[in-house]
């Protein structure tokens, strides 16, 4: 079996109709917010991933498509779920907590990787499911009828997860996993399919991977504390002076690249490549106040995501030190 055919065969089978299930979003990502899809349905039938696309945004064996947050404060301020089609409330769960997973946690999951969820009936037998939402948030019941965009819940951090996202998988009438960029099963890692054949009615653009964060603190931070937005500080004359980036979707080889410039120029200058894929990763590049401090004025920090030579993201950080 050549591995084309192997990748068709993986979810439904080609018969299953593009366009049988219409989908909006699952998400109302608020304006200025940075909302992103983190992975995708593993469509590799050995022990690696592999996205519609034929790139690395999955994990083995992923059933779902992760419509992401950049960070728990963001979260925290609540991202409405929402319904992607009309249906009929199949069943929900709410009440687990909305902390990060980790493996000690394993056993108490108990089979609710979902965390808490909501699963929608739709016509001819199609189905969607919603999960990791937060605790409390849970705005429907079992038997209520949704129309598209009707508020679900909110996005959280439930479940067998470590980052706030909202896990939409579709079902068919069979009960099969069906890949929303690719509902028929024809994926041909030469041409992915085109946006008529899915089954959104407005499909996500596809982002291979971007920067998230970036800002100054007065030390390396702590990893959690970037995850959860609240990594800056504010700049002292005789405090070190750090930039960090925050990212998504890094390859092996990617680069990360850290530039602090100031009134006299080059402060610190750095570039960390990646020796493996990271599904979400950050770097930290600074130095200690010189004697006297840090002169006043404006500093930049800027921060750069590289793949084979080409920026894919960048971010601008301007302070001004008095």
């Amino acid at each position: 079996m050549t591995r084309a055919l192997a990748l068709a065969c993986l979810l439904a089978p080609a018969a299953t109709a593009a366009g049988a299930l219409d989908l909006g979003p699952p998400l109302v990502c608020p304006e200025g917010r940075t909302c992103f899809i983190q992975q995708y349905v593993d469509r590799d039938p050995g022990p690696g991933a592999q996205d519609y696309t034929c790139q690395g945004l999955s994990y083995d064996g992923h059933k779902g498509t992760d419509f992401a947050l950049a960070t728990h404060a963001q979260m925290a301020e609540g991202v409405d779920v929402i319904a992607a089609a009309p249906g009929v409330v199949r069943g929900t769960r709410d009440g687990m907590a909305d902390i990060v997973f980790e493996a000690r946690m394993e056993t108490t999951l108990d089979g609710r990787d979902c965390g808490n969820g909501v699963a929608i009936r739709h016509e001819n037998g199609w189905e969607t499911q919603y999960c990791h939402l937060r605790r409390g948030s849970i705005s429907v019941r079992t038997g209520d009828k949704v129309a598209r965009g009707d508020v679900l819940g909110q996005v959280g951090l439930s479940g067998r997860t470590q980052f706030p996202h909202v896990h939409i998988s579709v079902r068919d009438a069979e009960g099969q996993v069906v890949d929303p960029f690719d509902p028929d099963g024809e994926l041909s890692c030469g041409a992915p399919p085109a946006s008529d054949a899915m089954l959104w009615t407005d499909p996500p653009a596809y982002v291979p991977g971007a920067l998230l964060d970036a800002g100054f603190a007065t030390g390396v931070p702590d990893y959690a504390a970037v995850k959860a937005g609240a990594a800056r500080e504010a700049l002292l004359p005789d405090a070190p002076m750090v930039l960090f980036g925050y990212a998504f979707g890094g390859r092996t080889g990617d680069e990360l690249a850290l530039r602090i410039e100031g009134p006299d120029g080059i402060v610190v200058e750095d570039v960390s490549r990646l020796d493996k894929p990271q599904a979400q990763f950050f770097r930290a590049a600074g130095r200690r106040s010189p004697p006297g401090g840090w002169a006043p004025g404006d500093y930049r920090g800027v921060v750069e995501f590289r793949r084979a030579g080409e920026v894919i993201g960048t971010r601008d950080v301007p302070v001004t030190l008095r």
